[in-house]
């Protein structure tokens, strides 16, 4: 078990020659990361000739790249009913209501840690907080209802 009478304590030389190792680490897996996303960005604009894609995309004014392939079919795949493929072309056109939705889930729950507070308690015990605390559960339930249908 760890206390202060086992602890190694590194002298400031060893801790100074601990923190530039990590920091070179850091360095090389950021660099890494940035040459991911540059070769990542580079691939998928990349022109290509498909015999599916190319036409539908130079008719819209597109270039055809593999992005613009990617997101053709994920609307495509959306119009069909896949509910996953909406939710991303949704929420990258910035057309999704999630962060409205969050609020409103923020608000009720803080709502609903007030009344419970209230009830628990004893403060401000009204009926028009019990009723309050009834509203809010049943916002709740209907907002688990609606995501568990999606």
């Amino acid at each position: 078990m760890a206390n202060n009478e086992n602890l190694v304590r590194l002298s400031p030389s060893e801790a100074r020659e601990n923190g530039r190792k990590g920091g070179k680490a850091s360095g090389e897996a950021r660099r890494r990361k940035a040459n991911f996303r540059k070769t990542l960005n580079m691939l998928l604009t990349t022109e290509i000739d498909s015999e599916e894609w190319t036409p539908i995309l130079k008719s819209l004014g597109l270039d055809s790249t593999l992005e613009s392939a990617m997101l053709m079919a994920q609307i495509r795949e959306a119009m069909m009913g896949n509910t996953k493929a909406a939710y991303f072309v949704a929420q990258y056109a910035g057309q999704s209501d999630k962060p409205e939705e969050d609020l409103r889930n923020r608000e009720a729950d803080t709502d609903l840690k007030q009344a419970r507070k209230q009830a628990v308690t004893g403060e401000n015990e009204s009926d028009e907080a019990l009723e309050k605390l009834d509203e809010i559960l049943k916002g709740v339930r209907e907002n688990a209802t609606k995501q568990e249908a999606e």
